[in-house]
């Protein structure tokens, strides 16, 4: 794709949504399951009022369908519910409660219908949930992650605090596309006002145990101590009034570059395509705060919902992959509690620089496939110490051990690398160069190539020996990966690795593309050797499969 001629600027008025249209739609469009239909993918139901395909129809049904799902299940605890600060959060809050009580469902939000982050809603069933095996609570997040200001989204987390996974979502997802298809007249709803006045909903703040209990996942004290001095953008999202309280309650050095909430998110700049869009993984997105890189020994950024991170050093935003590398080689080398068993977590497609760390530190490696919902038995259980993946999303264990959050939690990973400056008076970026000294400067890529409906579904089926190539870029394969080896789980898609390369080929779940994720540690001629001969493997593939 090419970059955007305005890639990194700040937002126009042309660039900006029509809010009270995007509101508007949002209550007046009537969806088809043919096609808009309701679909769970890796995140939630996403979608826009604009195209239909994000309504009141579809969060109706989709909270008629979970009510019925947790019943069940035997599912009665409370329901946490978290919204971040998308324009269309609103309406479906409004929507999800309506629905949600009059299904009997006891709801606790946030104290003044404020914003509450994804982990935090994570952290918080965990925490109710710790020591009991009944009358267990859930959570739904409603948002559409770092998506643009059109869209909206919906995601559920069962008990165990994390992600559901696609056995749950499935279930609630065709049950909802049923009750659409009999125009929504199972669901069963009160006005808000009724339902907001009732024992069906508690408001709580969720801000202050969230932040007290800050000290037994970091060395907060550490950061303090050492007057880090970090700059926190929330980029408009629903973690802006966690920073100032993090400040007092723990006496660290946090400077707030700005405190705008605007469902418009203008005082944004462009992302790479030139859509207002909230990556914190994107430098494009974050020319702001990089920006003001020499103010701080650290900078943060977060999405909306906060589940996700973006890191500045005095050097610039450090790629997703690379502060993966280095907050894993510091914490298994720093959490003295932890124990020697425990595993690192990462996605097939994340950095092999990963890998490399991971057997220096003698430390088992779960390679598993994309999605945070992978992660969340091995967090919740005990089993991983770190769970992370290349879009800049990861969680990890307290200090002693325990399960801290079940879901990526962008708060935690910003604070670590205060906590990383603090303890050994270097930056992130500074570790990465260390790490590449050692075992190597890997060049990464993602790109898209073109697929339709049947090539997808070939790639998603394909077996390791529908593969035939020896060689990638000139060396040995080594793997040929359909399932994880983390876990046995398909990836919906194909690995194939070399000694100091690899690639992985899935396609899209909306587009008429698939992705080729890939990595050479020698450098960028040999980067695009695979590139080339991925797709050309592929491309025989199909050829092969009559696609």
């Amino acid at each position: 794709m090419a970059l955007h001629e305005r890639a990194g600027l700040p937002v126009e008025e042309q660039d900006l949504t029509n809010i009270p249209r995007l509101i508007s739609e949002y209550y007046t469009r009537i969806p088809t399951t043919a096609e808009q239909p309701v679909a769970f993918g890796t995140s939630g139901h996403r979608g826009t009022s604009l195209t239909g395909t994000f309504t009141e129809t579809h969060i109706a049904a989709v909270c008629q369908a979970l009510a019925e799902y947790r019943q069940q299940q035997g599912i009665d605890g409370p329901m946490y519910v978290g919204i971040d600060t998308h324009a269309l959060s609103e309406s479906a809050f409004i929507t999800s409660v309506e629905v949600l009580t009059a299904n009997g469902v006891q709801l606790i939000v946030q104290a003044g219908r404020g914003y509450t982050p994804t982990p935090v809603i994570s952290h918080a069933i965990l925490a109710y949930n710790g020591g009991r095996s009944e009358h267990l609570a859930d959570g739904i997040v409603i948002t559409p992650s770092h998506n643009p200001p059109q869209d909206g989204g919906f995601k559920y987390n069962p008990p165990n605090g994390g992600p559901a996974d696609t056995d749950v979502t499935q279930i609630i997802q065709d049950r909802a596309n049923q009750i659409i298809d009999d125009n929504n007249r199972e669901v069963k709803r009160q006005n808000f006002s009724t339902a907001w006045a009732s024992d069906a909903v508690t408001e709580y703040d969720f801000i202050k145990p969230y932040v007290d209990d800050l000290g037994k996942v970091l060395d907060m004290t550490a950061i303090a101590n050492a007057g880090v001095r970090i700059g926190v953008d929330p980029l408009g999202g629903s973690g802006i009034a966690y920073w100032d309280v993090i400040a007092d309650t723990w006496g660290v050095n946090i400077e707030m570059v700005s405190r705008r909430v605007d469902p418009n998110f203008s005082f944004m700049t462009l992302d790479k395509d030139g859509k207002i869009r909230m990556d914190c993984s994107s430098p494009y997105a974050m020319a702001g705060l990089i920006g003001m890189k020499d103010k701080f020994d650290i900078a943060i950024g977060n999405d909306p919902d906060y589940d996700r991170h973006g890191i500045v050093t005095p050097t610039g935003l450090m790629n997703p992959n690379h502060y993966l590398a280095v907050a894993i080689q510091y914490l298994f080398s720093h959490r003295t509690q932890w124990s020697s068993d425990l595993a690192i977590g990462k996605t097939l497609v994340s950095s092999s620089m990963i890998d490399r760390v991971a057997s220096s530190l003698g430390r088992q490696l779960a390679e598993v496939p994309v999605g945070f919902k992978w992660f969340v038995d091995g967090l919740y259980e005990g089993r991983y110490g770190f769970g992370g993946e290349e879009s800049a999303g990861a969680s990890f264990l307290r200090r002693d051990g325990n399960v801290w959050s079940t879901d990526k939690d962008g708060i935690i990973l910003g604070l670590l690398a205060a906590e990383i400056c603090a303890v050994t008076e270097k930056d992130p970026s500074q570790h990465y160069a260390a790490l590449t000294e050692e075992f190597g400067a890997p060049v990464y890529t993602r790109i898209d190539a073109p697929a339709n409906s049947a090539q997808k579904n070939c790639l998603k089926k394909l077996s390791a020996d529908s593969v035939a190539a020896t060689e990638l870029a000139g060396e040995a394969i080594t793997q040929k990966l359909t399932h994880a080896p983390g876990n046995n789980a398909a990836i919906g898609g194909l690995k194939v690795c070399t000694e100091n390369g690899w690639f992985a080929a899935r396609p899209s779940g909306t587009e008429e593309i698939y992705k080729i994720y890939a990595e050479s540690f020698k450098g960028k001629e040999h980067l695009d050797s695979i590139l080339s001969e991925a797709q050309e493997i592929v491309g025989n593939t199909f050829k092969a499969a009559g696609v």
